[in-house]
């Protein structure tokens, strides 16, 4: 059986397996919050998966996500090669199935990621957004010290800009993973992968106001207690708290961008890209598997330098009028 979506992909009354509805709607939420993607990114994405499922149900019996291998895919890329579509077209559907896969070993549906090996045509990748060090500044002025969940969020947002982490890595970070009097942090990436991150002073201020005056006075729930950074009622927080922060404070701050967690994570590479610092050193710091995924930052970096060239160089300047 083929599904047909409509215009408007609508999972809820998809005939999908129930299995691949749930893992849908989370994938959603994990693009929107994890990835920070727009709406119509989402719906791409939702869409390539939705061609995955319905290669997949060709299949005898129709396997689950929980049941995806590289066979599968490798499967699939070949069908959707086959059908001569432009690169970029293949590409797209392979990078949503590629971060549908992460999503999956991120939520343990899966134990391994069956498209690490998975090839797409190679373009040119897409700089994202990034946030200047004066806009950063003016976000962290819109929280309210005078709150205890303002300590907690200036840390929070000390911390992501700080150390360059993904959303679910602030979120796991475990008190016994801050390093503070030697300045780092040991963190826990995808497929559990540790790493450790170096830990401005600024960020180790904030970080150890809000330990000493909010969160060791808490009580956390059963299972958080190891817990950095908590809610109100002293459980976990979860990204789409953490996503709702930040898109709060940009606002307030004015911040026209589309702004996510994510993009600390990109400003904290590109600034230090900009300083002058190692391509290796902010792969180790990212946790990038590839140092070709650190290499858009140079990019970036070659972007700034052409805009600083073309302000402040003499030759670019105007006469002005005598």
């Amino acid at each position: 059986m083929l599904f047909r979506p409509s215009k408007k992909l609508n999972i809820e009354s998809s005939s999908l397996p129930a299995a691949w509805i749930s893992n849908l709607k989370g994938f959603t939420q994990f693009l929107k919050l994890e990835k920070g993607l727009s709406l119509h990114s989402i719906d791409a994405y939702q869409r390539d998966v939705w061609k995955l499922a319905n290669h997949l149900s060709t299949y005898d019996p129709f396997p689950s996500p929980r049941e995806l291998t590289a066979t599968h895919l490798e499967d699939f890329v070949r069908q959707i090669h086959g059908l001569g579509l432009a690169r970029t077209s293949q590409a797209r559907i392979v990078s949503g199935v590629k971060s549908f896969c992460q999503y999956l070993v991120l939520e343990q549906v899966l134990t391994n990621d069956p498209s690490t090996l998975i090839e797409a045509p190679i373009l040119t990748r897409k700089i994202p957004d990034i946030l200047s060090i004066e806009e950063i500044e003016s976000m962290l002025g819109e929280i309210d010290l005078s709150h205890p969940l303002g300590q907690r969020d200036r840390a929070i947002l000390e911390v992501l800009y700080a150390c360059g982490l993904r959303v679910s890595e602030l979120t796991g970070l475990r008190i016994a993973d801050l390093f503070l009097e030697i300045g780092f942090v040991k963190v826990i990436g995808k497929n559990n992968k540790e790493r450790i991150v170096p830990i401005g002073s600024e960020a180790i201020k904030h970080l150890e106001f809000y330990m000493k005056d909010i969160r060791q006075h808490q009580n956390a729930k059963p299972g958080a207690d190891h817990i950095v950074f908590l809610n109100h009622r002293g459980g976990k927080l979860s990204r789409v708290m953490v996503f709702n922060l930040v898109k709060s404070l940009a606002v307030k701050a004015g911040i026209r961008k589309t702004v996510s967690p994510h993009t600390f994570r990109h400003s904290f590479a590109t600034h230090l890209v900009e300083g002058g610092a190692d391509l290796r050193a902010v792969q180790d710091m990212l946790g990038h598997e590839s140092i070709t995924t650190t290499e858009i930052y140079t990019h970036l970096d070659m972007r700034y330098l052409r805009e600083t060239i073309l302000r402040f160089h003499p030759a670019n300047r105007s006469t002005p009028s005598e």
